[in-house]
């Protein structure tokens, strides 16, 4: 299994659409190739727009958990 060690955290809990995905974008694009970044958020949206973003970009959305409430994406800059 590949090495999905978190380099960095983003939490954008309370935060609705689009700013979840807004602030994810900000924070990838000053990341290294490589590396994984862990974003937080309360936001039931958000589900379905990192997806969407993810394919976009064509960043690697390595992990999306739904923990009751709570989303958890893991997503590996790849650019």
């Amino acid at each position: 299994m590949a090495d999905n060690t978190i380099d960095q955290t983003l939490d954008t809990s309370g935060l609705l659409c689009p700013m979840p995905i807004v602030k994810t974008a900000k924070m990838i694009k000053g990341m290294e190739v490589g590396k994984i970044l862990e974003m937080i958020s309360t936001d039931a949206g958000s589900m379905p727009d990192m997806k969407a973003w993810a394919n976009q970009t064509k960043h690697e959305l390595l992990e999306a958990e739904d923990e009751g409430g709570k989303f958890r994406f893991v997503i590996k800059k790849t650019h």
